[in-house]
């Protein structure tokens, strides 16, 4: 077997290695808001992966898609400097999706009602 041979089977297990950890991480679920310091305004919101939530939001407002009209409107009118997103609360639930889903949709509209936010 040539260097390059084994170079590339190395290079294919370690790849395999990161596959299959990143598969096997715990995804944290738990409430998040995003607040808009020019219009004051503030969106509370649920994810069942905190870690992916803010590029997938930041994502669809980079692209204009947003199903979330007022906060499509605030990045276009103030940009994307005005908005912070901060993580409102981590969720220890069960592994059951319908639990988990209950329990996320509870504690939204606990943190859309305690700051005032539009839920989303």
């Amino acid at each position: 077997m040539t260097l390059a041979a084994r170079v590339d089977m190395v290079g294919k297990e370690d790849r395999k290695a990161a596959v299959a950890a990143y598969k096997e991480r715990k995804s944290v679920v738990g409430v998040f808001a995003v607040r808009c310091a020019a219009a004051g305004t503030v969106w509370v919101g649920g994810a069942p992966d905190l870690d992916k939530i803010q590029n997938r939001i930041w994502f669809q407002l980079k692209m204009g898609g947003c199903p979330h009209r007022s906060l499509q409107a605030a990045w276009n009118a103030h940009g994307s400097e005005s908005l912070a997103f901060e993580i409102v609360e981590r969720l220890e639930v069960e592994d059951l999706a319908f639990a988990r889903t209950a329990a996320l949709k509870a504690r939204v509209a606990h943190w859309a009602a305690a700051l005032a936010a539009e839920a989303i």
